[in-house]
């Protein structure tokens, strides 16, 4: 099984009322090269215009991306050339950015690769050193920018770190 830590910036909080503006994926490896960016024109005309400036982009160049069964589909055709074995989605928080990606994927591919569950970085932290407060984003490199690839970098680098001090996780 492969692990790809995923992030979503949308343009509100609601799925179906708002939309996804785009989602950055890392394949867990000790190298971190392998990446994917999506980039999914609005499905409303709904939308927050705070929640959609932490993207950085303009409504309309929103609107121009691409449709979302596209993006989905390349997506999907992406993580089967790259997972070894079943796909795992693994966030920050996996509330947020694996319902965007599992709503997408349902409605506009058919489907979820990675099935029905995911992982949650903070819980597998919290874990680790038995405590459930504790707080695990210092062990970014990559600064949180907003840009989903950067945000799953650092997400993916804190994995690495975990890694090192002894979790026990698939880097394939």
């Amino acid at each position: 099984m492969s692990y790809f830590v995923t992030d979503v910036e949308s343009d509100g909080p609601i799925i179906g009322k708002h939309s996804m503006v785009c989602f950055g994926v890392v394949k867990l490896t000790p190298e971190l090269d392998t990446t994917f960016y999506g980039q999914v024109k609005p499905l409303t005309s709904e939308y927050i215009p705070s929640a959609l400036a932490v993207s950085g982009f303009s409504r309309e160049e929103h609107e121009g991306f691409d449709n979302a069964f596209k993006v989905m589909d390349d997506f999907a055709d992406w993580l089967r050339e790259k997972s070894v074995g079943k796909p795992i989605l693994i966030s920050d928080n996996n509330g947020y950015d694996a319902s965007w990606i599992n709503y997408y994927f349902h409605v506009f591919y058919g489907k979820n690769p990675f099935g029905w569950s995911s992982r949650r970085i903070g819980d597998l932290y919290c874990g680790m050193v038995k405590d459930s407060r504790a707080a695990w984003k210092h062990l970014r490199v990559t600064k949180h920018t907003h840009n989903p690839v950067d945000d799953a970098m650092g997400n993916a680098e804190a994995l690495l770190k975990m890694h090192e001090m002894g979790l026990k996780i698939d880097l394939k």
